[in-house]
């Protein structure tokens, strides 16, 4: 914690006084252009991974970068998901999921969280993931991991396109989706082709 405490002195004392004008312009609104839903993984760092300032992400974190499909229910992804395109008004919302993802290994193992109920609800959300894997291999262990982390960002996309205000730009061409996949051991980025289905290196 103490280190975490010298940051904050650190920021106070050099980094913002050095940008006051940037956060005196950010004090009265924001305009992000992308919605970056990704992992509450500690490795993930959406700003750093994107080399982006304050300001230009909008960013959602929770465990397994999931989105619920929408229901009538609110909850704070469909509500930050809602905001985010309709007042905001982001062009873009990139999906990230990760390599070595416990909330993935959990979906794999649901026994290993059978203790964490509310965890284990939440990965319900990854069930059809899952589902999609098993039928392709006739199991599903840990080897398939890094296969389910695709198949649950494309899952993820999939729920996006049921939040009205999602569909409601996308077919009005206002909106475009993406699938990230962070390697971690590597720091490369895969993204989601949408005509082969496949992962393909963001730079080539």
């Amino acid at each position: 914690m103490q280190d975490i405490i010298k940051g904050v002195e650190k920021f106070q004392r050099e980094i913002f006084p050095a940008r006051k004008n940037e956060f005196v312009e950010l004090a009265s609104g924001q305009a992000p252009e992308v919605l970056f839903i990704t992992c509450s993984d500690s490795r993930i760092d959406p700003c750093l991974l994107t080399q982006t300032v304050p300001g230009q992400l909008f960013i959602c974190r929770n465990a397994g970068n999931v989105v619920p499909p929408h229901t009538n229910q609110t909850g704070g992804m469909t509500a930050s998901i809602e905001y985010a395109v309709a007042v905001l008004k982001v062009g873009h919302i990139i999906v990230c999921g990760h390599t070595d993802c416990g909330a993935i290994k959990g979906a794999v193992l649901p026994d290993t969280i059978a203790d964490l109920p509310h965890v284990r609800e939440w990965l319900g959300h990854c069930r059809a993931a899952a589902a999609v894997v098993k039928e392709k291999r006739g199991c599903l262990g840990l080897e398939h991991t890094e296969e389910l982390t695709r198949e649950n960002i494309k899952l993820q996309l999939q729920h996006l396109r049921t939040h009205p205000e999602v569909a409601a730009k996308l077919a009005t061409n206002q909106l475009k989706l993406h699938g990230w996949l962070y390697q971690i051991e590597t720091g490369g980025v895969l993204v989601l082709n949408d005509q082969t289905g496949e992962f393909e290196p963001l730079i080539k």
